[in-house]
């Protein structure tokens, strides 16, 4: 059975962040401060979390 990621936005994307940044939380479907959705677990979506890694909390189910 495939690994998902919970991830949990915890700061803000659009306050002083780069546009880059901000458009990685969007693509991973983070809107507002607190938002959580769940991810498969695989290398690119470990890349965009280690992009805004400053920005978001995960947990692995």
């Amino acid at each position: 059975m495939a690994k998902n990621l919970t991830i949990k936005l915890v700061r803000s994307a659009t306050a002083s962040v780069k546009k880059d940044q901000t458009a990685t939380c969007r693509a991973l479907g983070l809107r507002r401060i607190g938002d959580t959705v769940e991810q498969p677990d695989n290398e690119s979506i470990r890349g965009m979390i280690f992009k805004v890694k400053h920005l978001v909390e995960v947990t692995e189910n």
